[in-house]
């Protein structure tokens, strides 16, 4: 299937921001890089043109950043298999969408702006659930969305995370070396620009977790860090009512109807989603080290527990 062709605004966006010149260097850049997939014997990765496009455009046409991060996307599942430990077919998956702990908003009638994603873990019980498992449902999200969305993989995306309702058992879920694989998965192998993550409603304690979070985030993605709490209006200024379900003082719609319509996209992909066991990397078959848990996240024990107050 060929590459669906851009919306005037996004292409614009594209040729300036993420050198996306014309079609001939979106074509040359594929065939590239499936004749680098076929050569690797230890990577099993989707060839689809959709999908490897959202690879080239997150990693703005450099063709060795894009088989770096291809690479580490599909390494993830070997060697950090707890961030993604559901299958969209557990019971567990669909009882997390339903919760609405994650909700994808509407794109903006500005047709070049980013997509947002609404977090809230504070509706999903700490003692049922783990932070992997949440990491399950977005991260199927996410691949849906560069699949889907050339609004997310041109403009990019924007979280908020409404912690209401949060607890210290949520934020005791979030320890040191899942962080820093989660930092990993974020920042180096999903091909996504993230363009700002906002939080509302933070809980006491919030502070200490906010600081030990910022240490594994690198400095482009520090300054995208928003704290509105309780300021509305504030948030207003970076994400428009439009998007935003009647909850929080938009027009969306309500989140009840925002989970449905995300649990429907995410059915309709159930052929695609069943195909995601057939892709990983065979590390005894890698050209050259194997790659290890310990060289891409470090020694467990070097990471000192978090304490709140």
């Amino acid at each position: 299937m060929p590459v669906r062709p851009l919306s005037p605004e996004l292409a614009e966006k594209a040729r300036n921001e993420l050198n996306e010149t014309d079609d001939n260097k979106m074509a040359d850049s594929l065939q590239h890089l499936k004749e680098w997939l076929a050569k690797q014997p230890h990577l099993k990765a989707r060839t689809d043109d959709q999908w490897l496009a959202a690879f080239l455009r997150g990693c703005k046409f450099s063709l060795e950043r894009t088989k770096q991060k291809l690479d580490l996307f599909y390494t993830l599942k070997t060697t950090a298999p707890e961030l993604t430990p559901l299958s969209y077919k557990d019971p567990k998956f669909f009882e997390i969408l339903d919760l609405g702990v994650t909700l994808l908003l509407p794109k903006s009638s500005n047709s070049a702006e980013p997509r947002i994603l609404l977090m809230r873990p504070g509706l999903y019980d700490p003692n049922k659930y783990s932070l992997g498992d949440l990491m399950s449902v977005n991260g199927v999200i996410q691949n849906i969305l560069l699949m889907d969305d050339d609004n997310f993989v041109v403009a990019g995306g924007v979280s908020i995370a409404d912690l209401q309702g949060a607890t210290m058992a949520h934020f005791a879920q979030m320890n040191p070396m899942l962080m820093k694989k989660m930092s990993v998965a974020f920042q180096e192998a999903a091909p996504v620009r993230m363009k700002g993550n906002h939080y509302l409603n933070t809980p006491p304690g919030f502070e200490t977790f906010f600081n030990f979070m910022k240490g594994f985030l690198n400095e482009k993605n520090k300054n995208r860090l928003y704290v509105h709490n309780t300021d509305y209006e504030s948030l207003y200024k970076h994400v428009p009512k439009e998007v935003l379900p009647a909850e929080y003082g938009g027009n969306a719609g309500t989140a009840r109807e925002l989970i449905e319509n995300l649990k429907k996209k995410i059915l309709e992909y159930s052929a695609w989603l069943d195909e995601e066991h057939l892709y990983g990397t065979d590390e005894s078959k890698r050209l050259g080290k194997p790659k290890t848990a310990e060289e891409l996240f470090g020694v467990e024990g070097s990471f000192r527990q978090l304490q709140f107050d």
